[in-house]
Parts: structure tokens; sequence; C-alpha cells
């Protein structure tokens, strides 16, 4: 797998993560969910807006949207012989997976203004195993033990990003009995990248720093608004 396929790669996982579920969910249920709540196309968003049934499968389909490219890169990499796994795992898995969720947070069907990609990293994470998925997990864990804590998504969020660099540096330096495939993680590539990811969901998030700051930021459970917003026929 060449340089040129690399960009390949790279650039369809970018297409694949700008698909816009969320809008698209909103669009089938009559509702512009651009117009509603926090005017996010994310699941969080579409959750609140159409009820939680609707923001389990916005998330679902965005993981997955994360998972699917990076899977299908490596499976590639690795078969076609033009690659060595540590330089799929290292190099390309990273970067493929930044394609999905830049595509999803900047995607190009709403104005380069997509969802806050949290769903689609988790996705991408999960997908390079072993030592990001566990670290993807454990921040989940994170996520999980915020929200039950706070009921704010945004918050929780926001510390599971940050702690998503220090359990990938736990994961990497523990000697965990993972195979022979573990020392392919412990790398700086997968750390830089754990590090950009948490820069960017914590900017992606600055309105709702601001709004939890001042007070304003809604909590998970609080009454949905009103779906005045329904989509031009």
């Amino acid at each position: 797998m060449d340089a040129p396929l690399w960009i390949i790669a790279v650039a369809v996982a970018f297409v694949v993560g700008s698909v816009p579920f969320g809008l698209i969910i909103g669009r089938l249920r009559g509702v512009d969910v651009r117009a509603l709540g926090s005017k996010n196309i994310g699941a969080t968003n579409v959750g609140r807006v159409l009820g939680r049934p609707y923001g389990f499968l916005c998330f679902f389909l965005d993981a997955l949207k994360g998972a699917a490219p990076v899977l299908g890169a490596l499976t590639l990499a690795v078969t076609d012989g033009g690659v060595s796994s540590e330089q799929a795992r290292q190099w390309l898995a990273p970067l493929v997976g930044a394609g999905a969720i830049l595509g999803h947070v900047y995607s190009p069907w709403v104005g380069f203004k997509g969802g806050k990609g949290v769903a689609t990293s988790f996705g991408a994470l999960v997908a390079m195993w072993p030592a990001m998925s566990l670290a993807a997990i454990s921040a989940l864990g994170v996520w999980l033990a915020i929200l039950a804590a706070t009921r704010f998504v945004s918050l929780a969020s926001m510390c599971a990003a940050s702690a998503l660099p220090l359990f990938y540096a736990v994961f990497t330096a523990w000697p965990l009995d993972l195979g022979a495939t573990t020392r392919l993680w412990s790398g700086a590539p997968l750390l830089i990248a754990s590090l950009l990811l948490c820069g960017l969901v914590i900017f992606k998030h600055r309105a709702n720093i601001a709004r939890l700051r001042s007070g304003t930021e809604p909590r998970v459970g609080q009454a949905k608004p009103p779906r005045s917003a329904t989509v031009a026929s």
C-alpha cells in the first residue's frame, strides 16, 4: 500500500465520516435538528430533539463511520503486502481515523459544520486494537461516571477525551498479556493522535464550556425543545 493509496484511504475515510447521520435521521422524522436544541447534528442533540432511541441510533451510526474506514484500511494494508502491520497500526490507522473524525466534525454536506466528533472518535479508536481500543473503552467508563454524577454530556465528553491519552500511556506501559501485537502500539504517533483528539474535542465544546460557566448548559433528562422546525416539503 504505497503513499498514493494512503492518501486515497484518508480521503475515503473523510467522505465516509462526513455522512451526516444525525441530519438524515431528523429529516426522516420530518425535523431539522440544526434548528432545535443545541442545533448540532450529533447524537446528543438528536436524542434531545427526537428521543433517546434516535440518539442511540445516531451514536451507533456515527461510531460505525469511524470504525469502518480504520478496519478497512488496516485489512487492506496488511493483506496487499505493501506495508507492514506495524506501519499500518502506527501510522495508517491514526491517519485514517483522523480523516473520518474530521469528516464528521467538518462535514461538507452541512456547510462544514458537523458534530463534535465524540462518537466517531470512539468508533475509530475501538477499531485500533489493542491499546487504543482499551483506552477508548476506559475513557467511556469515565464518560459514564461523569455523566451519572453531573448529567452534563458535554462535561462527560471533555473529561473522557482528557483521560484518553492517560489511559493510552498506561496500557502501553503496563505489561499486559495481549500477545505480540501489543508492542506495535507503544509508539509516539498514537499518543500524539490521542492528544490532538483531546484538543479537538475540547475545542468543539467551547460553546458548552461557556454555558457550563454561566449555568445555562442543559442536563440529560431536561424537557425536549418544542418540535417546531419541520423539514420543508
